[in-house]
Parts: C-alpha cells; structure tokens; sequence
C-alpha cells in the first residue's frame, strides 16, 4: 500500500520526465485505436522480452480495465509502480480499480497519490472525493469535491455530488441552494432536479406532525437516497 510519504521528493520531481517514455509502437497504435484484446497481446510479448518495461506493464493494466478485468488490471499497474513507473494518471487509475473492487482503503491511498502528483487535473480530487463519500469522511469528501469544481466549474456530476456532501451532513440548505444553481445552468440535469425533490420531501416529512395525527405518525427509520454519480473513467 502507498502513503503520500512513501514517495520522495526526488522521485515526485521526476514523475513528469517518467510520463515522456515511450512504449512498443505496434502494441500501443492497437491501445489507440480501443482494441483492447489484441493490446493485451502485443504488450505480453513486449514483456517477454522487457520484462523492466513498465510502461508497457501500466499499458497491459488500462487495457485490461477497459475490459473490466480489475484483478488483472491491479496486479499490472502494481507492477508497474514496483518497476519505478510515476504518473498521476497510473494512480488514478488504480485508485478507481480499487474502488471497483469494493477496496476503500487501497482507493484511498492510490487517489491520494494521483492529487498530489496531478494537482491541477479535477478528476484526481472528484474521484478522491467519491471515495471519502463512500467512507463517510464528508469534511475530506467536501474540501476535494470543491478543489476539483475550482479547478473546472463546469462538472454537472462534482456540483450534484457537492450537494449529496451537504444534504449527508444534514445542511439542507447549501444542498438546495447547490442543487438549484447546477439546474440554472444545467437544467436538463435530471439527477439534480431529482435529489432536490427527495431534499423537499424529506425537509415535508420531517416537519411536526398535527396534533390529531400524531399517534399514527409513522416512525422514519432511514435517511434519504440521493442520487450520486458513477465513479470517473480510466485516462
């Protein structure tokens, strides 16, 4: 598992010399063009032969979660990192493999990684974000899904997910408001539209009941769903 120690400053300095390597032409023209079996193929005999190239490893591991083989796609990026391989996107990666995996704790780490080595890429934080979310950390899961819509507004699904932070830690009022300025300027947004339905509902049914209806008054023993968002895309 990495902590954001686990790196040195020399070896974070070199994460973008690292990014300009360049792996077998003929294996990664097939990585272009989306045919991820025959890019499998390739990039196994380039490591039958490179078995230190780790670019190609971190090529086998996309390719293999573009196909939702996350097993595979986790032991390759692994062996990637063990090789010396540093790039954000790697950790972001593996962070969304881990969190297809129902792996809370390895998302965790390998996200944070990909924030601190791509700082400036909103993916990294929402994704982080989500992860927190899902931990229930919303204090975390609020500071990331505000860096990530700091460095690009315009992401309908981090604004929604915004609002969900909100509305779990019971600040009905800033999910309203996030939820009603994203449908402003998106208002074909159904998520939105929908989850402020839910948040007016809940705020209803949360209200005293009336004197006279107060011994039949069913006894609420779950709080609101809201509709979240999917975990990001590979890059």
């Amino acid at each position: 598992m990495w902590l954001l120690a686990s790196l040195p400053p020399s070896t974070v300095a070199a994460a973008t010399a690292t990014e300009a390597r360049i792996c077998d032409p003929a294996a990664d023209y097939f990585l272009s063009i989306g045919n991820y079996p025959e890019t499998i193929r390739l990039h196994r005999q380039v490591l039958k032969t490179q078995p230190d190239n780790s670019l190609a490893y971190y090529h086998l591991g996309f390719s293999y979660g573009m196909l939702n083989d996350e097993a595979n796609e986790i032991r390759a990026y692994r062996q990637a990192i063990a090789l010396g391989l540093v790039r954000w996107d790697l950790f972001l990666n593996l962070g969304l493999a881990y969190l297809h995996a129902h792996d809370l704790e390895g998302a965790t780490h390998s996200l944070q990684l990909a924030a601190l080595l791509g700082f400036g890429h909103p993916e990294s934080h929402f994704n982080l974000a989500l992860v927190y979310e899902r931990r229930g950390i919303l204090d975390l899961a609020k500071r990331e899904m505000l860096v990530s819509l700091s460095l690009d507004p315009n992401q309908p699904d981090a604004s929604n997910m915004l609002a969900v932070i909100y509305a779990e830690q019971g600040d009905s009022a800033s999910a309203s408001a996030q939820w009603r300025d994203l449908l402003q300027t998106w208002p074909g947004y159904l998520p939105a539209r929908a989850n402020l339905a839910i948040l007016n509902a809940a705020h209803i049914s949360d209200a005293p009941p009336r004197e006279q209806q107060i011994e039949k008054a069913p006894i609420r023993d779950a709080r609101p769903h809201y509709y979240s968002t999917v975990t990001g895309t590979r890059n």
